[in-house]
């Protein structure tokens, strides 16, 4: 089997375009989360936190060079601060999510399955026999 036909024989396997169709809903989600976090959200913890814009809150290292050459060294805490948000957002959401397929799941499985068509003659029949008897 050339490797043409190994690969298309991979890509077209339903795990493979699942996990597909999950990083592409993922990545959206992604940007959805930091829209929510950086326009949303981190306005309003900054006006709680007096007005301090979390996206550029950093420590400067070392400034810039005067000619301009040399940039500033600067230690980005609110970029991390803003970064780490989205992530439990993204968690919560993830458990949210998962939460709530698990509970369908044990409701699906404490459902007793519907008897096959074979055994609810042979119940009839029973039931039947029962009453002649």
């Amino acid at each position: 089997m050339g490797m043409l036909q190994e690969f298309k024989t991979f890509a077209m396997k339903g795990n493979v375009v699942d996990l597909a169709v999950g990083v592409v809903i993922g990545s959206a989600f992604g940007a959805i989360v930091t829209s929510l976090v950086g326009d949303l959200i981190m306005p309003v913890v900054g006006i709680l936190t007096g007005g301090v814009d979390f996206s550029k809150a950093a420590l400067v290292l070392r400034e810039a060079s005067a000619d301009g050459k040399v940039p500033a060294v600067l230690f980005g805490y609110g970029k991390f601060i803003q970064t780490f948000i989205n992530f439990i957002i993204v968690a919560w959401a993830i458990f949210m999510l998962v939460k709530v397929m698990n509970t369908l799941k044990k409701k699906e499985a404490a459902a007793p399955p519907a008897p096959s068509a074979q055994e609810a003659l042979l119940t009839e029949i029973r039931d039947l026999l029962k009453k002649q008897g």
